[in-house]
């Protein structure tokens, strides 16, 4: 059998990527100079966040981005109990990696997606902390994916550790999944899809119950019709962040490309995402709402103590 060409590593094409983007040389030019013939084998994606964050052809800002929102709280009050957030919204593969989480995980978290400056206020009134990682390359961003059970980011699993329950968001391909054909919603019709995953069966409940009365189609990645084929996408090993909570479990939910392009009027870019998020006929709010109803319920059992 002939060997095929080895791809380019993973360095070498981030390499050229970055360049490109800083320096405005002809990317195509440089991802051919970045492959050899010979080239390394691909690695793989990064062993963690810090081998990502240390590798020196990317540059934080350019490549790859990280924003958070931590709601302070302070109780002085000796004869009453102040509230504390409990639940925290993740998006560890957002901007052009798994396109529209970003959008979503602020939407989710109370704020508008199109402005998240400094100053600008909630859009709802509950409100909940957050943690986005965000490919910023104009191709090619997959390369910065990091599985999630290798996430080490001391700012995503501070806040995983500190919260009851976390929702972590992440966007997959309907063919991955492997469904049956003959599901109620074939590919061929509707290839929208959430997956519910995470280590927490009751918030897991609560989230189809909510996206299947948003009018979404939704599966639990543990439903027997479906667990074999759903292991890579079920959210269960305790390493990742969505199981690192107080409670040692949390959820997750994977939406497919088609899924997650009806939320928005446009899906096209970054910028045109957060200004046709609220332009999509209503589906991205039915989809954020009904998150954020799974999450009260789940809530509404966990008193502080």
């Amino acid at each position: 059998m002939t060997s095929s060409p080895r791809p380019a590593s993973r360095r070498t094409v981030l390499t050229a990527l970055a360049a490109a983007a800083t320096g405005g040389a002809p990317l195509v030019g440089q991802l051919a100079a970045a492959a050899p013939a010979a080239a390394a084998a691909d690695p793989g994606e990064y062993a963690s966040n810090t081998a990502l964050y240390k590798d020196p052809a990317l540059v934080e800002g350019t490549t790859y981005g990280r924003r958070f929102r931590r709601h302070q709280a302070a109780d002085f009050d000796l004869a009453t109990k102040a509230g504390y957030p409990r639940t925290a919204i993740l998006a560890l593969h957002g901007g052009g990696i798994e396109i529209g989480t970003s959008e979503l995980a602020l939407g989710i978290a109370g704020y508008d997606p199109g402005d998240i400056t400094p100053t600008a206020p909630a859009l709802l009134p509950a409100t909940y902390d957050y943690f986005l990682f965000e490919g910023l390359l104009s191709t090619g961003n997959k390369a910065l994916h990091v599985t999630s059970r290798n996430c080490d980011d001391h700012v995503a699993l501070s806040l995983a550790a500190s919260h009851l329950n976390v929702l972590s968001l992440h966007g997959c391909q309907y063919d991955q999944l492997g469904m049956p054909e003959l599901m109620i919603w074939p590919p061929s019709s509707d290839p929208r899809l959430a997956v519910v995953g995470g280590l927490n069966a009751e918030f897991r409940a609560a989230l189809v119950y909510e996206i299947d009365r948003a009018g979404f189609p939704v599966v639990d990645a543990f439903d027997s019709r479906y667990a074999n084929r759903l292991q890579d996408f079920n959210g269960s090993h305790v390493t990742n962040p969505c199981n690192l909570t107080m409670l040692r479990k949390g959820a997750q939910i994977e939406m497919t490309t088609e899924l997650r392009q009806s939320l928005f009027g446009d899906y096209s870019s970054r910028s045109r995402r957060a200004a046709t998020w609220d332009k999509s006929n209503g589906q991205f709010e039915a989809f954020r709402d009904a998150c954020r109803r799974a999450i009260a319920t789940v809530e509404a059992n966990q008193p502080v103590l």
